[in-house]
C-alpha cells in the first residue's frame, strides 16, 4: 500500500507545479500587457518637450556637434605654417661641473651658430671647448638627418643639467679626510632654420 501512494503523490506534485507555472506566466503577462501604457507616459512627455525643444540631444546628434566643433579647429591649424624642425644634440655624463658650463650656455643661446661657434672659440673657460663640439654635432644631424644646411642654424635652446657626483677623498693633516666631489653635466642643445 505503501508503494501505491508514492506515485500518486509525485503526480499530483507535479500537476500543482505546472498549475503554479501557469499562474506565473499569467501574471507576467497581465504586468507586461500594463508596461506598456506605463512607458507611454514618458514617451508623451518627451515627444512634448521636444516640441518646446527642452528635450536632451541624442548620442548621434552629440558626436555631430563635436565634429562640428573640431572642424573649425583643424582648419584653423591646416591655415597655421608649419613649425620650423628643431634639430638636437645632447652630451652626457661631461666632466664639468653644471655651474661652470651655464655661464658658456648662456652666452651662446639665442645666437647664430657662426657668431656661437666664434665666441665658443676664443673662450678661455673649459666648458667652451665641450659646447662646441656639441654644436658641431648638431650642425651635422642638421644636414644628414632633416637635409638643412647646418650653417643657417640658429641655436633655440641649450639646457645644462646636473649629471652624477663622483665622491673621492683626500688626505689631509693630522690623519683627515676631506671630501671632494667632481660633478658631471648633461649638455643639450636644440637648433632652429634661421627665419629670413
Amino acid at each position: 500500500m505503501a508503494d501505491e501512494k508514492k506515485p500518486t503523490t509525485k503526480k499530483a506534485d507535479a500537476a500543482k507545479a505546472s498549475a503554479e507555472k501557469a499562474e506565473a506566466k499569467k501574471a507576467t503577462e497581465k504586468s507586461e500587457a500594463k508596461k506598456p501604457e506605463a512607458k507611454k507616459e514618458p514617451a508623451a512627455k518627451k515627444a512634448a518637450k521636444k516640441a518646446e525643444g527642452k528635450a536632451t540631444p541624442k548620442k548621434a546628434t552629440r558626436k555631430k556637434a563635436a565634429k562640428a566643433r573640431k572642424e573649425p579647429a583643424k582648419k584653423a591649424a591646416a591655415a597655421r605654417p608649419a613649425a620650423p624642425p628643431v634639430v638636437r644634440a645632447s652630451a652626457r655624463y661631461v666632466r664639468i661641473a653644471p655651474r661652470k658650463a651655464r655661464l658658456i650656455a648662456d652666452q651662446v643661446r639665442g645666437l647664430h651658430i657662426e657668431k656661437a661657434r666664434a665666441l665658443l672659440q676664443f673662450s678661455p673657460r673649459g666648458a667652451a671647448e665641450d659646447i662646441h663640439k656639441l654644436i658641431d654635432s648638431a650642425a651635422a644631424n642638421a644636414e644628414n638627418n632633416h637635409d638643412l644646411i647646418g650653417d643657417e642654424m640658429k641655436v633655440s635652446s641649450i639646457t645644462v643639467d646636473e649629471g652624477p657626483t663622483l665622491k673621492r677623498f683626500r688626505p689631509r693633516a693630522m690623519g683627515r679626510a676631506t671630501p671632494i666631489h667632481k660633478r658631471t653635466s648633461h649638455i643639450a642643445v636644440a637648433l632652429t632654420p634661421v627665419e629670413d
